[in-house]
């Protein structure tokens, strides 16, 4: 298996692939891999002919300098991971001052509003950060289709929106979450909770559940005064924000209108770590 850390060194194995008029799949991660990213990785290993993994924690999304540093790095792992599923796999793994040509920097976009709710609202700078390095992967990798997971459901459409500015030409593709046993959403942060936490944070997905059962017999100022009731003396977890929005403009409901798609955003702290989820509701 290629693992590769330099650009350069990258385009120049993709250039036969591109020579052949292959396609090429690409699943952009920040690493410590588990079952979620796999999911997209065999996704794409099916439907294309090359397959890229980027692994990468990039510094510019990252409005926490603890979280940053905390972040959990298992390269050695990932790689031994991906390997399970094919040694075709081209991993690339760059340092990020040689990524970013030595100017470690986010620029700064409009995404018509989606930017500001939600995530947006609560971790300032937090996508221009995500659009920065999204974009200069897939200017970099070249890909045909870029695998996202729906966990990260406002990221999604925000690279969706991202490669419709820049004009790049990708097919962004957006997977189902991939949950424990229990419910929780699959997440590299998960790796930081300790098996109380753990065991607790399936409150989370039970939460979101009873408002997508109740989401037709309740308004949504009556759902969301439901979830902050449900995490009010919760032990363990601190709601940081529940919304139901508007599935393509994000932007937060305060009734239901007719033929309008509806999902329930929400973000939770266990301890010192963040964990974010979302589901559909009708």
């Amino acid at each position: 298996m290629n693992v590769l850390t330099l650009k350069s060194e990258l385009q120049k194995i993709l250039s036969d692939c591109k020579k052949n008029t292959k396609t090429i799949g690409f699943v952009p991660t920040m690493g410590a891999l588990h079952k979620g990213h796999l999911s997209l990785v065999k996704r794409a290993l099916t439907q294309n002919d090359c397959v890229v993994v980027s692994i990468f924690v990039n510094p510019t999304q990252f409005n926490n300098a603890t979280d940053l540093e905390k972040y959990p790095r298992t390269l050695k792992n990932d790689v031994a991971l991906l390997a399970t599923l094919s040694n075709k796999i081209i991993v690339f793994a760059p340092e990020a001052k040689a990524f970013y040509d030595g100017m470690v920097k986010s620029k700064k976009y409009r995404f018509g509003g989606l930017e500001n709710e939600m995530e947006g609202k609560h971790r300032k700078g937090h996508f221009n950060g995500v659009a920065t390095v999204v974009s200069m992967l897939l200017k970099t990798v070249g890909p045909t289709v870029a695998y996202f997971g729906e966990k990260d459901f406002q990221q999604l459409q925000i690279i969706k929106k991202l490669v419709e500015i820049e004009n790049i030409p990708v097919q962004i593709v957006g997977c189902p979450i991939v949950r424990e046993p229990n419910g929780l959403a699959m997440s590299s942060r998960n790796k930081r909770l300790t098996e109380k936490q753990r065991e607790e944070a399936t409150f989370i997905y039970q939460t979101l559940t009873e408002v997508k059962e109740k989401f037709n017999d309740l308004s949504i100022p009556k759902l969301t005064k439901l979830v902050v009731s449900r995490f009010k003396n919760h032990s363990f977890l601190q709601l940081e924000y529940f919304e139901i929005a508007n599935e393509k403009t994000l932007k937060t409901a305060k009734r239901k209108q007719k033929n309008t798609p509806y999902r329930a955003f929400i973000a939770v702290h266990a301890g010192a770590v963040r964990l974010i989820d979302n589901m559909a509701l009708n």
